[in-house]
């Protein structure tokens, strides 16, 4: 789904995109869905809740169609930095694969750079193409983590995420407040006092 601005008027218009195949595939099995588990699929509320479905599971997993290596990589810039870069607070959406419900939390990101910094804005980019596909907290981490390492080749990386599962909210358990934390490190951030300031730093 993309937004374009309408030059005549400087109001913004919804241009939706999806692939036509798969949105039609993906609509006949939510429909058969619907049926067995609601029965009276055809009432006027559920009509188009296939198609509905159909497209936003296409835009909730559309991290599997990007290049999270390709994002940072595309805003690399030589910079002489050597002090912590920290972008925290980025809001995280994703879908558990055990049961495809929502986890919702935030990413705090930290590198030290070693000749090589990127674009604020593509470290959350990243996380977003992670976030977007079916995931495990733990692994979604590690990934950014990794991909962070590999693209850029600082001298560390830390990774924090806190996030809410639905899957113990709603189901299982119950558990309405728990929050789950998860973290990586890298190089640097792997002696205490560095990583003991990037989580004051997030903290504060």
């Amino acid at each position: 789904m993309e937004y374009s601005l309408n030059g005549k008027d400087g109001n913004y218009r919804k241009v939706e995109k999806y692939d036509p195949e798969t949105t039609e595939k993906l609509a006949e099995c939510y429909q058969k869905a619907l049926s067995l588990l609601v029965g009276d699929a055809d009432r006027e509320g559920l009509v188009q809740t296939p198609l509905r479905v159909a497209k936003s599971m296409q835009f909730l997993l559309q991290g599997y169609e990007q290049d999270p290596e390709e994002i940072l990589r595309s805003a690399m810039f030589k910079e002489d930095y050597r002090q912590m870069v920290i972008v925290k607070d980025i809001e995280i959406y994703s879908l558990c694969e055990h049961h495809i419900l929502p986890f919702i939390g935030k990413a705090h990101i930290g590198y030290i750079p070693n000749g090589y910094i990127t674009g604020l804005s593509k470290i959350a980019r990243v996380v977003d193409a992670y976030a977007r596909r079916l995931q495990v907290q733990e692994r979604l981490t590690t990934q950014i983590k990794e991909c962070i390492q590999k693209t850029l080749n600082p001298l560390g990386v830390a990774v924090v995420i806190e996030a809410q599962h639905l899957c113990m909210q709603m189901r299982g358990v119950q558990k309405q407040h728990s929050i789950t934390t998860t973290s990586d490190f890298t190089g640097a951030f792997e002696r205490v006092a560095t990583r003991e300031e990037f989580v004051r730093l997030i903290r504060g």
